[in-house]
C-alpha cells in the first residue's frame, strides 16, 4: 500500500545495481564528499554488508561497534550511531557484519519498507542536507528499503555487456517500489568506467543513449587508476587526487544532480 504522508527529509539518493564492480560505492563516496566540498551536511548510509562503502572512508567494518543494523536490531538512537569522517560536513552510517542478518529481519517486520523512510523523516538523520545511500550487490529487502526513502535512483553502469543485462532486474525493483511505497522515485543511469580510448565503450555507449535517452545523466564517469588508489587509501577520489580527472567528474555530477533536487 501507497503511504501518501507527507514527510521532511533530506534529499535522498540512492545508488544501486543488482551486479558489483560497477562503481556504485566509489561513486556513493566520492558524490557524498563533492556535495560536502559545495557546504551541504551530508550522511552516506552504507547498506552493504562487505562495509567497502565504510572502508573506503578509513572506517575497518570489523572494528565498527555501532552500526545501520544497530538501530534496528538494539534500538539505539541513529545520532549515536553515526560516524564524523575527516571531511568537513560528511557524516557516515557504517557497515558491519551484522548487517547480514538485516534483511531477512526486514522481511519480517510489518511495513519494513518504511524503515529506512521512517528514519530519515523522525529523527536527528533528518538535519542533513543530503543523504547517499550504498545499496548492496543485490535486489534485497536492504535495497527495498532505501529506493523506498529515496528520491532518486542512480544506477552506475560501466559499458559492458553483464551489467547492462543486469539492468531489466533493477527496473523491475524500481517498477515495483514505485507501486507499492514510493510512487515518485525517479531513476537515471550513471555511466562509469567509460574508455574513450577504445571503439568498443563509444559504440556501446551510442546504444545506451539510444536506448535510454531521457534516462541517462550528462555526466559520465571515465576509467581512472586514481579511484582504486583511493579505495586502497579509504579515501574518496576527491580527496586522494582532487585535480584528477575521476574527482572532476564527479563534481561536475554533484553540480548535475542539483537540479533534480
Amino acid at each position: 500500500m501507497i503511504d501518501n504522508k507527507k514527510t521532511i527529509k533530506p534529499y535522498t539518493i540512492a545508488l544501486c545495481h543488482q551486479k558489483g564492480g560497477v562503481g556504485k560505492t566509489s561513486s556513493a563516496a566520492a558524490l557524498g564528499a563533492s556535495l560536502s566540498e559545495k557546504g551541504y551536511s551530508t550522511l552516506l548510509i552504507d547498506l552493504d554488508p562487505s562495509g567497502n562503502l565504510s572502508a573506503g572512508l578509513g572506517f575497518n567494518p570489523d572494528a565498527v561497534e555501532l552500526s545501520f543494523a544497530d538501530i534496528f536490531l538494539s534500538a539505539v538512537q541513529p545520532e549515536a550511531a553515526v560516524q564524523h569522517t575527516a571531511y568537513g560536513n560528511l557524516d557516515l552510517l557504517a557497515s558491519n557484519a551484522e548487517l547480514v542478518a538485516i534483511s531477512h529481519y526486514l522481511f519480517n517486520k510489518k511495513q519494513y519498507e518504511n524503515l529506512l523512510l521512517d528514519l530519515l523523516s523522525g529523527s536527528a538523520l533528518s538535519e542533513y542536507d543530503r543523504v547517499i545511500v550504498d545499496c548492496p550487490p543485490i535486489l534485497d529487502a536492504l535495497t527495498i528499503t532505501a529506493l523506498t526513502a529515496a528520491d532518486l535512483a542512480i544506477i552506475p553502469t560501466p559499458c559492458e555487456y553483464y551489467s547492462l543485462q543486469a539492468l531489466e532486474s533493477v527496473f523491475a525493483l524500481i517498477k515495483l517500489v514505485r507501486g507499492k511505497t514510493n510512487p515518485a522515485l525517479r531513476y537515471r543511469l550513471l555511466v562509469t568506467m567509460f574508455d574513450r580510448r577504445g571503439n568498443f565503450h563509444r559504440r556501446v555507449m551510442e546504444q545506451v543513449q539510444a536506448h535510454y535517452q531521457n534516462a541517462i545523466l550528462e555526466t559520465v564517469i571515465g576509467f581512472d587508476t586514481k579511484i582504486r588508489e583511493s579505495q586502497l587509501l579509504g579515501l574518496p577520489v576527491t580527496v586522494h587526487a582532487p585535480k584528477t580527472r575521476a574527482a572532476v567528474q564527479y563534481r561536475a555530477l554533484a553540480e548535475e544532480l542539483e537540479s533534480y533536487v
